[in-house]
């Protein structure tokens, strides 16, 4: 069971409040994905998460324990693929277990074919695009021992179709495995298509102001987004994220 409860958790820098009550859950396998404005702080939620900051007030808790300034408990993954160049891409994937002292090169080996990827084992990063960089990127975060996943915009970087592809290649690997997932995007489309709720922050300092519960089933296909009910929802979100803009 992987859980995650964050709770009025509010964050000062320089001064300056930039996350305010913040109260957010993740309940096991669940997909959700936080959406606000550029500058509201969705990054370094994510950081206090990680346990790269501590906040200044309120609780992180992953399966009921608080993860205060702790890092190393959830596995993350950046908006760029952040990729040791000098490594292969086998080495790449397996860089988080080593970090953890294991190393489970059958499963990794394993994921990698999962991605469509067999015979780039032994390839350098500087050897492949970028959606399949960002494939090893994805697969080092899902074999790394922490079981929830934080996503920062991973695929912020790609052009449209490249990212619809990596979409639907992310949802039929998750659907697999049922990891618990926050994921931090700027795009409305990519939120409803991938999430189980939706979470709008407000500007500076950040709060959550509104939720979203998407009432597509699973397991989903593209052409939910040409469909009339995906555009309303779609309208409904933008119209509330307009108010923060």
């Amino acid at each position: 069971m992987t859980t995650l409860s964050i709770k009025q958790m509010s964050k000062f820098f320089d001064g300056e409040l930039v996350l305010e009550d913040i109260s957010i859950n993740v309940s096991e396998g669940e997909f959700v994905s936080i959406l606000g404005p550029s500058g509201s702080g969705k990054s370094t939620l994510f950081h206090i998460i990680g346990g790269l900051f501590s906040p200044d007030s309120g609780d992180i808790q992953l399966n009921g324990k608080s993860i205060n300034g702790q890092r190393g408990s959830i596995s993350y993954m950046p908006q760029s693929p952040s990729l040791l160049p000098w490594r292969t891409v086998i080495e790449n994937v397996l860089l988080g277990q080593e970090l953890h002292g294991e190393k489970d090169r059958k499963k990794a080996m394993e994921m990698i074919e999962r991605a469509g990827l067999k015979g780039y084992e032994q390839a350098y990063p500087g050897e492949l695009s970028g959606g399949m960089k960002q494939r090893v990127a994805f697969i080092r975060a899902l074999v790394s021992p922490q079981s929830f996943l934080c996503l920062d915009e991973p695929f912020s970087a790609l052009d449209e179709f490249t990212r619809l592809d990596m979409q639907k290649w992310l949802l039929s690997i998750w659907e697999e495995d049922r990891s618990s997932v926050l994921f931090v995007t700027h795009n409305i489309d990519e939120a409803l298509f991938l999430s189980d709720r939706i979470i709008i922050l407000s500007t500076r300092p950040a709060t959550v102001v509104k939720e979203f519960t998407v009432p597509f089933s699973r397991p989903r296909n593209k052409e939910i987004l040409l469909t009339e009910e995906f555009l309303k929802w779609k309208t409904d979100i933008f119209e509330e994220l307009s108010q923060y803009v």
